[in-house]
Order: structure tokens, then sequence, then C-alpha cells
């Protein structure tokens, strides 16, 4: 990886491709997202939880039953409207000008970068084309979402809202699966809260963080129909 500043007259002609594909890592099956991210991810996929070393937790979107599997990929393109931020940011990255200003960098090792069927990065007059804008967006909301994760995802499981389990798919003749180290929001827990508790999770926009990650797993029915298309193919 090579990663420079851009730089509105010396990239003035540059251009990215916006396609995905497993060297960038889209080809996964759970792919971590951001608190943050709850409120648009939650329409379309699963959320789910795990710990990490030292017990960190970490939020993800479950987008496939078998490891490497991403069932919303067609060909190089997501088929959701939501994309992971960790996805979305394509070969850039934010880091700190020698004025200590945000300014974003892009990696000229990757092969999108300079593609010629790509989004320009810059306007003719110089400033942010769509694209550069998106991205741009999207580090800061990274950005964000990195700050608060630890915090926000420490107070759900201190309020007890998180339970570890096994996710058992039938499906049918073709078999099943069972998705092990997995926390979800425990909605009887959820519906219980009371008090101080239910307060504080309230006021400081927890309570509907939960409620989303509650809500979005209704749509593992949509991961075991394409996977039964999947195999059915």
């Amino acid at each position: 990886m090579t990663f420079t500043t851009l730089d509105n007259v010396d990239d003035a002609e540059l251009r990215v491709a916006v396609r995905a594909a497993a060297t960038f890592g889209d080809h996964a099956n759970l792919l971590p997202i951001f608190p943050i991210e709850f409120e648009e991810a939650q329409r379309e996929l699963p959320i789910v939880f795990r710990r990490g070393e030292g017990e960190s937790l970490r939020a993800y979107v479950l987008l496939g039953l078998d490891r490497g599997e991403n069932l919303f990929l067609d060909g190089d393109r997501w088929t959701t409207r939501f994309i992971p931020a960790i996805q979305r940011r394509g070969p850039f990255a934010l880091a700190r000008g020698d004025d200590g200003e945000a300014v974003v960098q892009v990696d000229r090792d990757d092969p999108r970068v300079g593609a010629a069927e790509g989004q320009p990065l810059f306007r003719d007059h110089g400033g942010d084309a769509p694209y550069l804008a998106h991205v741009r967006a999207t580090l800061h909301l990274l950005a964000e979402g990195a700050q608060s994760e630890r915090a926000i995802l420490a107070d759900l499981d201190a309020a007890g809202l998180l339970r570890s389990v096994t996710l058992r798919i039938d499906l049918g003749d073709v078999g099943g699966y069972e998705l092990t180290d997995l926390l979800t929001i425990d909605q009887t827990k959820l519906a219980g809260l009371s008090g101080a508790v239910l307060e504080r999770l309230h006021a400081n926009g927890l309570l509907r963080a939960a409620t989303m990650a509650a809500a979005s797993l209704g749509n593992v029915e949509r991961l075991i129909e394409l996977k039964t298309l999947k195999d059915a193919a």
C-alpha cells in the first residue's frame, strides 16, 4: 500500500473504479460496522456481535453462512442499498496534514485507482466531484464511529442486553448451519428494561440502537432465501 494525500491539481484527472472483490475484502460473511450505522444496516442485514481479544466487543453484519460468502454480491456489485462504511470507503483513508487538519489519502497501489472506467474525484474547477464527497463523508463517519464504538457497546453489555447465541439454520434437504460465538440483543431483557437503566439508555440513544439491532434479526430469513437460491442454481 502506498497512501499519499490527494491534490486537486496533480490529481485533477484521476479516476477511481467503484467495484467489489475478494481482494478488497468484500467476500466475507461477517463485516464490522459501527453503532452509528445501525439505522441503515438494520433495514436489510442482520446485526450480530462478537467478543474479541480482551473481551472487546464489535458489531457485525451477517452476510453469508459460509466463511468468505457474501450473499449480497452480484459480480462486482453489492445488491443492498446499505454497504458497510469500512467497504464503502474504497482505497481511501483519512490522515492529519501538517497543519493538523484532516486530509484524504488514496492508496496508489490499489488497482481501482487510475481505472479508465472509474469515477472522477474532482470537478473541472477543482472542487470535489460527487464520488469524492461521498468518500469524504464515509471517512468522517468511520472516524466518528471508531471514537464512540467502544463506549456504546460496553454500555449495552453492562445493561445485560447482549446474550450468547448459536444461530441454527435449517435448509431442508441441503442441510443446515450452526453459527457459533455470536451475541445478539436479548429481546426479553430489552422489553423488560425499567427505571434508571431505561432512562439512561433512552437519554443517550442506546435504547434506539439496541432496538434496531434486535429488529435486524428478521433479515436472517432473507439470508436463508438467498442461500437456498444459490444452492439451487
